[in-house]
C-alpha cells in the first residue's frame, strides 16, 4: 500500500495533478498557458506514457485546481506559480524532471529550475515569452498600446474578448475548431482571475533570469506566432546558453492543439 503524505497530498489538490505511463521512468511535467488547462496537453502527453511518469497539472486558479488556494498576492507575479511547481515536484519526489512549458508556462519552469536545478534534467519552452512589451533593442512583440487596450478590454468584457480573440491565437484559420477549443478553455476561467494572470503574464519581465538557467533546454518556436514572434524565440535561445532553437512548421501560437504530432517528435528528437 503506498503511503501518500500530507505534503505530498496537498499539492495534488492544489494543483489538480494528474499522473500516468510508466511509474519509475523518467518523469515528464507538462504546464499550460494562459487561460488553459492540463487539457491542453492531452495529445502530446499521452504520446509519452509508454516510456515516461506523465504529470499533468492545473495552475492555481485554473482547470479544476483548488480556486481557495488562489491568493492574489501570491500570484501577483510568475513567482509564486514557480514556487508550485518546485512543491509539486518536492512533494512527489521527482527527479531528473522534464519540464514542457507552453507560453507563460515556460517561464515558470525557467523560474522553478532556477530555484532548484537539481529536480530538473530537462526545459522544453513551447512559445516562450520572457517580455511581451518591446524595448529599446527588444522585440517583445506588442507595444504599451497594445497591452493596455488589450487589458482594458479585458476589465470591460472577459468573455467577449475571450470569443475575439482565442481564434486569433490559436491561428490556423483553416481550421476553426483549433480556435474554438481554446476559446472554450478561456471562457471556462474565473473571470477574475483571468483579468489578474493576464496582467501578471503580460507586464512580466524576466528577461534577466535566462542566463541564470543551467538545466539543459530546448525553445520550440511556431511558425506566424501571434503571441511570441520569432525574435523572442531567438532572444531566449540566445540568453540561455547551451539551449537548442527549433522553428516548427505548425503555426499559431498553441501547436499542443494544432499541430500535437510535430511538437511530441521535437521533443523526442531532443531528449535521445
Amino acid at each position: 500500500m503506498t503511503v501518500v503524505s500530507d505534503r505530498e497530498a496537498d499539492a495534488r489538490r492544489r494543483n489538480n495533478v494528474v499522473v500516468s505511463g510508466s511509474a519509475g521512468a523518467r518523469p515528464m511535467l507538462f504546464s499550460h498557458g494562459f487561460g488553459c488547462s492540463q487539457e491542453m496537453w492531452r495529445a502530446v502527453a499521452a504520446d509519452f506514457e509508454k516510456d515516461h511518469e506523465v504529470v499533468l497539472f492545473d495552475l492555481v486558479g485554473a482547470g479544476d485546481s483548488d480556486r481557495a488556494a488562489y491568493q492574489r498576492a501570491k500570484y501577483d507575479s510568475l513567482n509564486g506559480y514557480a514556487d508550485d511547481v518546485v512543491e509539486l515536484v518536492e512533494a512527489l519526489d521527482l527527479h531528473d524532471v522534464v519540464f514542457v512549458g507552453h507560453s507563460v508556462s515556460a517561464m515558470i519552469g525557467v523560474l522553478a529550475a532556477v530555484r532548484a536545478p537539481e529536480r530538473f534534467g530537462a526545459l522544453v519552452l513551447v512559445g516562450p515569452s520572457p517580455r511581451y512589451l518591446d524595448d529599446d533593442g527588444y522585440v517583445g512583440g506588442f507595444s504599451t498600446a497594445d497591452i493596455d487596450t488589450m487589458l482594458d478590454t479585458l476589465d470591460l468584457n472577459y468573455l467577449g474578448w475571450s470569443e475575439a480573440m482565442a481564434p486569433v491565437i490559436a491561428g490556423n484559420a483553416d481550421r476553426p475548431e483549433v480556435g474554438r477549443e481554446l476559446t472554450e478553455s478561456f471562457c471556462r476561467v474565473d473571470p477574475a482571475i483571468a483579468r489578474h494572470f493576464a496582467r501578471v503574464t503580460f507586464l512580466s519581465d524576466n528577461r534577466s533570469d535566462l542566463p541564470h538557467v543551467t538545466t539543459p533546454t530546448l525553445v520550440l518556436q511556431c511558425t506566424d506566432d501571434p503571441i511570441a514572434p520569432l525574435p523572442v524565440g531567438s532572444y531566449v535561445h540566445e540568453q540561455i546558453a547551451g539551449s537548442e532553437f527549433v522553428v516548427l512548421t505548425a503555426t499559431g501560437h498553441c501547436p499542443n492543439l494544432s499541430d500535437p504530432e510535430q511538437v511530441s517528435e521535437a521533443i523526442r528528437a531532443y531528449l535521445r
